[in-house]
């Protein structure tokens, strides 16, 4: 059956202690004495989401408790996490915490992932949740141009806020220039999506600084938004800017805008939906825009909004209900009006849940041969899946256990054994998260051991409960039971109550409840037993209370306060203030049983309380001080009292003096207290020390004295201004000398050679000393021998060293001090030990068990301790890796060492390498160092799963091929059985295709994948493989070449003669063109152009004009008239000679006035321009030369034709006259065409 145990109680009484407390403990009331056998427990584990900041280490925390003590190990995104292959990453010694150095150097993202912590022993392994972990991100706001926006008065606005997505969420606010929040109110408010909402705009928010900004707590930074400029403009300022923009316009009447009923800017339509979790908070928001500005209504369709946990925030349009329930689920409608009308809108609400516990499973300690249940009950919504494992592995794989059987969420044990000893972890999951408890099963066989302290004394208050604590622990559970006396019989129910753990409940503790209770523990193992004793006391009271009082200012009040309690407690008085302290004023005093309140202020009046504290209870009383003004009175003239003066000594003993003094004038102020100093002339002169303070009403005080000091002293009064200045010294008073009446302290005895002993201590000062020769008897012998007590007497040092002493014997020491006059009192001695040497014997019996591919468990055989000569400090374990057992003559061999504190005669070897030989010796530590090796004992470890690949690389891309070039893994851990080869397609958008899997042999480095898609990038994974499994993966991305098929055809066709010869005629044809155009350009004109376009059916050889598709006419040098059309005018239909004087040259690609490369141009042409000729004689070479490209073998033909085809046409345009042009399209346009064909 499960065993219960509560811990001991940290105070006597248990009449302040609330029985809730005491049940309580009967939850936690599970743990096993740490002295006592048991599987790991995880004690502290960092958050599943454990968001980092990615300027400090990461620390991942995983703390653990066992006994033995548990070993750690990591797994990261689901496997092994060698920790000792990153020099960034280390572990806490004797813990699992993980610290990651990447203040240094490194990287938060490489450390991304899931990491789990087991904890081991040899009786179980406990696991950790899984810890996500990521680092924090800021990011910055996308740069955006953003226009002003102009609204008339009264309309509807929101201003998008849209931050960027950071880990965890920014907080998002709005402010102005100024850091200074932007105000809002039922017409403006912030959005839960950080959106500004304006119901309808007023003049009074124009302005050119609404700046979101969003602030990541994690990093503490901000961010802002560019800020964004509204004007809100009235019906005036609408109409003068209509006026001087448009005519024929109707302008707005007087009203700035019309009024409306509302309709929601958020959320849209007439329903939506809201899903959230159990126990997070649901906010529901609804924005209205109107005129006049909308209020906002919430209800609950068939129910009402729960009370207590139901909020109205942002001006009721937001609604939120706290630790959300299923029962919260329904329709929710929110109502905005104005006086025009109303809208509703409906939030349909679902809660879901994720996991969460009904029964958590509990550890379980059970004798052998007892039965016992695991039962792990959770619920959600959905309902979620209940998974079990053992020692981090399901259940369904592990190792059968005959004693156990698996019932849905119970799992029964039945007649268990040492061997049933394990850690079960239940695993609670839907879509919503997952809950994950280690809960573990312990069989001991322990007789009875009672925890609680023997003798404790409980004290509590007559007539209220008692409640006496009997914690234990056994297995089987031990029976309890309660006796009166000693002569009593058992303890029954009918006046007590007695717990399961063990507490005996006296519900009304009476005088004769007062005596010695005895708790006995048995099982079949044992019995134990504990008496504890209870007294029963008075209550404390008041019994004369202070009295309400009004009090002149400057006066005096005093409040009276008695009490009555206990007399074996002794109460403590406390006065309070309006249920604060006292003033720290001096004129606030206080007495046993008054409070007095000296030259009342304003300020005083108030409350007072008197508490009268015990140890058990208290008891409290008040009254109310009021303070009334005075009649006027001249205000004194205040100040720190004079100086005392007329210092005397009289009686003048060995070890006291009376000093005695005449107060100076206290100014009005009376004096509180005197402070006396003195100054020892002989060991610190000039130095004063503090040596009493007496009350204001003193001038005499009785000083002790210490033995050879020159004593001087002087007075300092004080009052409530401040302290006086120092009287005068008195006169010297030297004391006569005395023996010391200390020893020294702190001493210790320790050897710092194998034959010596150091003796120190912390000598006396000069004051402690008590007369002169200050020196030092120091005495010794050895702890286990007869022999008498060696002394010798030192100066006033604080070391001496006895020499030729055996190695490592245990001395009696003694120092002690001595002056001119005599000795300190006997000393009492102290154990040291002599100098240790190096321990002379080696561990025997070296075994090894080899646990798994990196962990192996080594034990010895203890040293005799004689031959440890010296404080035995632990067992240190070299290890090495001897050879590989895939790799041989491995390079420089490379000693680790792990050192075991204490008498331990095992320990385990973590981060060994797989497939590897070890060889490893033992050797015992003590102060002094290490002793002899034991001789070296050799272990394989069985194969691991491989690391990745050294390299990828990929070489000779083809259209449909790509070649992979790898090197093996740096460490295959074992014989590598075959590589995997995955990969995947990446189009445009960066979507993965689908996954093709390869195996390839182990004996390749290189593979060739045919019959890809050309001009496609390929992603790929490559994991090397062991017959213990897949290691870590390395992965490459690629593009296949682009497809050449048609370049190759045009080629082709190149190369024809009919081709060429055609070539060549339109080459020699397009030459006596250039020349008529050259001749007839010469001679000038103007030429209708249009008229001969229009002629041409084909759109593509029509000129062009900017507003309609055609060109307008051309004119001679000598026409300066303004063109019919196409050209584009200013308003006032003057045409300006700096907008039509352009060239081909200010539009084409530099000085040659070439085109762009998709032939595009802007502006309108004139005949006459400086520098025609040259265009022209350019424009044709470049004809030429494009024709003759034509007929040449370049496989690019076509594509260098498709580009030109719009920019040879316009040159000759801008080049030729006229009929010429219109012919020359023609010609270009058709071969073209016929080029298509």
């Amino acid at each position: 059956m499960p065993l219960h145990m509560m811990l001991k109680k940290k105070h006597l009484s248990a009449g302040r202690v609330p029985l809730i407390l005491f049940l309580c403990q009967l939850i936690s009331a599970l743990d096993v004495p740490l002295d006592l056998v048991q599987p790991p427990t995880i004690t502290q584990q960092s958050p599943k989401d454990y968001i980092i900041d990615p300027r400090e280490n990461i620390v991942i925390q995983c703390e653990a408790k066992g006994k033995p003590p548990p070993s750690f190990s990591w797994t990261r995104n689901g496997t092994h996490f060698d920790i000792d292959k990153d020099p960034l990453v280390t572990m806490k010694p004797g813990s699992g915490t993980l610290v990651i150095n990447i203040m240094s150097e490194g990287k938060a993202e490489t450390y991304e992932g899931v990491y789990q912590c087991t904890a081991r022993n040899e009786r179980g392994a406990a696991i950790s949740n899984n810890i996500v972990v990521r680092p924090s991100r800021s990011p910055l706001w996308t740069k955006e141009r953003l226009e002003p926006i102009v609204l008339r008065n009264g309309q509807s606005l929101v201003l998008p806020c849209r931050p960027p997505i950071g880990l965890p969420p920014a907080i998002i606010f709005w402010m102005d220039n100024s850091f200074q929040r932007l105000p809002q109110s039922e017409r403006v408010s912030q959005g839960l999506n950080g959106d500004l909402y304006f119901s309808n705009v007023l003049p009074e928010d124009t302005r050119e600084d609404y700046i979101c900004y969003a602030r990541f707590n994690h990093t503490q930074t901000i961010q802002q938004k560019q800020p964004i400029s509204l004007k809100v403009i009235s019906v005036d300022e609408l109409n003068d800017t209509i006026a001087a923009n448009l005519s024929d316009t109707e302008l707005y009447g007087a009203k700035s805008s019309k009024e409306r009923p509302p309709t929601f800017l958020t959320p849209e339509g007439n329903e939506s939906h809201k899903e959230e979790l159990r126990g997070n908070v649901l906010s529901l928001e609804c924005i209205a825009e109107g005129l006049p500005t909308p209020i906002i209504y919430w209800i609950k369709e068939d129910g009402t909004l729960p009370v207590n946990r139901t909020f109205y925030r942002n001006f009721r349009k937001t609604l939120q209900i706290i630790r959300v329930s299923e029962a919260d689920s329904g329709n929710y409608q929110c109502i905005a009006k104005n006086t025009l009308g109303a809208v509703h809108h409906t939030i349909s609400v679902t809660v879901k849940a994720a996991p969460y516990w009904i029964v958590a499973p509990q550890n379980l300690v059970l004798s052998p041969g007892e039965n016992g249940t695991l039962i792990c009950r959770a619920n959600g919504n959905p309902k979620p899946r209940i998974s079990w494992l053992t020692n981090g592995v399901p259940i369904e794989i592990a190792l059968d256990d005959p004693s156990r059987k698996i019932d849905g969420d119970t799992i029964i044990f039945s007649n268990v054994q040492e061997s049933s000893s394990a850690v079960y972890q239940c695993n609670a999951s839907n879509k919503y998260g997952y809950l994950l408890a280690n809960a573990f099963v312990n069989v001991l066989a322990e007789p009875p051991r009672i925890l609680t302290s023997a003798n404790t004394l409980y004290q509590v208050i007559s007539n209220r409960p008692a409640l006496l604590d009997c914690a234990f622990f056994g297995s089987p559970m031990p029976t309890i039971e309660w006796f009166k006396g000693t002569k009593g019989g058992a303890l029954h129910e009918d006046i007590y109550v007695l717990h399961d753990n063990g507490t005996l409940e006296i519900p009304v503790a009476q005088k004769d409840s007062t005596g010695t209770y005895t708790c006995v523990a048995w099982n079949k193992l044992g019995m134990a037993k504990n008496e504890v004793h209870l007294e029963i006391k008075d209550p404390t009271r008041i019994i004369k209370q202070p009295e309400y009082a009004v009090v002149q200012r400057g006066s005096k009040v005093s409040f009276e306060c008695k009490v009555k309690h206990d007399h074996t407690l002794i109460p403590t008085i406390m006065w309070l203030k309006d249920n604060g302290e006292l003033p720290n004023d001096e004129r606030f005093s206080t007495d046993k049983d008054h409070l007095v309140v000296s030259d009342v202020k304003d300020d005083d009046g108030g409350t007072y309380t008197c508490t009268a504290n015990t140890t058990l209870d208290s008891a409290s009383a008040s009254a109310v001080l009021r303070v009334v003004a005075p009649p006027p009175t001249p205000a004194p003239i205040y100040d720190v009292p004079n100086p005392p003066f007329d210092l005397e000594l009289t009686n003048q003993l060995d070890k006291s003096v009376q000093l005695t003094w005449t107060p100076g004038d206290d100014n009005n102020s009376p004096i509180t207290k005197f402070i006396i100093e003195y100054e020892d002339a002989m060991h610190e002169a000039g130095l004063w020390r503090h040596q009493a303070e007496v009350s204001g009403t003193q001038t005499t005080a009785q000083l002790k004295l210490s033995p050879y000091v020159n004593y001087s002293f002087r007075v300092m009064a004080e009052n409530s201004i401040g302290r006086s200045m120092p009287s005068e010294a008195s006169e010297q008073y030297l004391t006569k000398a005395a023996e010391p009446d200390q020893n020294p302290t702190a001493v210790e005895g320790l050897g710092t050679e194998p034959d010596n002993l150091v003796i120190t201590w912390k000598p006396l000062n000069g004051f402690q000393s008590n007369g002169p020769g200050l020196q030092y008897k120091v005495s010794w012998r050895q702890k286990d021998g007869d022999d008498e007590w060696t002394s010798v007497v030192v100066a006033n040092v604080s070391k001496y060293i006895v020499s030729g002493t055996p190695t490592f014997v245990p001395y009696l020491i003694k120092v002690q001090a001595l002056n001119d006059v005599g000795f300190a009192p006997e000393p009492a001695a102290v154990m040291g030990h002599s100098g240790e040497d190096l321990p002379m014997v080696a561990p025997g019996n070296v075994r090894v068990n080899v646990v798994n591919s990196t962990l192996a468990e080594v034990h010895w055989d203890p040293v005799p301790p004689k031959s440890v000569r010296g404080h035995l400090q632990g067992y240190r374990i070299y290890y090495w890796k001897a050879q590989s057992s895939s790799k041989r003559n491995r390079r420089h061999i490379e000693k680790k060492i792990l050192t075991f504190q204490g008498s331990k005669t095992h320990g385990m070897l973590p981060g060994l390498q797989p497939y590897s030989h070890y060889a490893l010796n033992v050797r015992v530590v003590n102060g002094k160092g290490e002793g002899p090796a034991s001789t070296d004992r050799g272990f394989h470890t069985p194969e691991g799963v491989p690391s990745a690949p050294s390299s990828l690389k990929i070489v000779n891309p083809t259209l449909d091929s790509l070649t992979l070039e790898w090197d093996p893994p740096s460490h295959p851990n074992g014989i590598l059985t075959e590589y995997i080869l995955k990969y995947q397609p990446i189009n445009s958008t960066h979507e993965l295709g689908p996954l093709v899997d390869l195996k390839i042999p182990a004996n390749k480095t290189r593979w060739t994948l045919k019959n890809l898609n050309f001009s496609t990038r390929y992603k790929f994974y490559l994991y090397a493989q062991t017959s213990v499994g897949s290691g870590s993966q390395i992965t490459e991305e690629a593009i296949t070449t682009v497809d050449e098929a048609m370049a190759s055809r045009q080629v082709d066709i190149a190369t024809q003669g009919w081709f060429i010869g055609l070539m060549c005629a339109v080459a020699l044809l397009i030459l006596i063109l250039l020349i008529v155009c050259f001749i007839r350009r010469n001679k000038g004109g103007k030429y209708p152009v249009k008229e001969k376009e229009d002629a041409h059916a084909d759109p593509e050889i029509q000129p062009m004009k900017e507003d309609d598709g055609t060109f307008g006419e051309y004119s001679d040098a000598e026409d300066h008239k303004p063109l019919k059309k196409g050209s584009r005018t200013p308003s006032d239909r003057t045409v300006k000679k700096e907008d039509s004087d352009d060239s081909l040259v200010d539009y084409g690609e530099g000085v040659n006035g070439q085109f762009n490369e998709d032939g595009s141009f802007i502006g309108q042409y004139s005949e006459s321009r400086p520098g025609n000729e040259q265009r022209w004689k350019l424009c044709g070479q470049e004809m030429e030369a494009r024709t003759m490209g034509i007929s040449s073998t370049n496989r690019n033909w076509r594509r260098t034709l498709d580009l030109n085809q719009e920019k040879n046409a316009l040159c000759l345009m801008t080049s030729a006259t006229p009929p010429v042009l219109q012919t020359t399209q023609v010609i270009v346009m058709n071969l073209e065409g016929s080029f298509k064909d």
